[in-house]
């Protein structure tokens, strides 16, 4: 099945402040040991796509207490190398 095919997923997360965020779920990978997901965030129907000056979210996924957790990435390293990894993985499915 590819990725035409299947309906968007998407996520509602609060950051720290208590703001809710819709994200919509882009792709997965694992890099190192530690498993990473990438996410756009949703538009809603009343906004103009235009207006939306964020770019793709990534978040690691963690395990704190038994329980799995997205959390921000540690430093601008890792969040550089993670983000160009992404960006490979998403250029190379489009020319595919």
């Amino acid at each position: 099945m590819s990725s035409e095919e299947t309906s968007p997923v998407f996520i509602s997360l609060t950051d720290d402040e208590g703001n809710d965020i819709e994200l919509e779920f882009v792709d997965v990978l694992e890099h190192k040991g530690t498993v990473y997901r990438a996410f756009f965030p949703a538009v809603r129907d009343d906004e103009d796509a235009a207006d939306d000056e964020d770019g793709l979210v990534i978040l690691k996924e963690i395990v704190e207490n038994g329980e799995e957790l997205l959390s921000t990435l540690d430093t601008d390293e890792e969040l550089n190398e993670v983000y160009q990894l992404f960006m490979d993985l998403l250029f190379d499915e489009e020319n595919d």
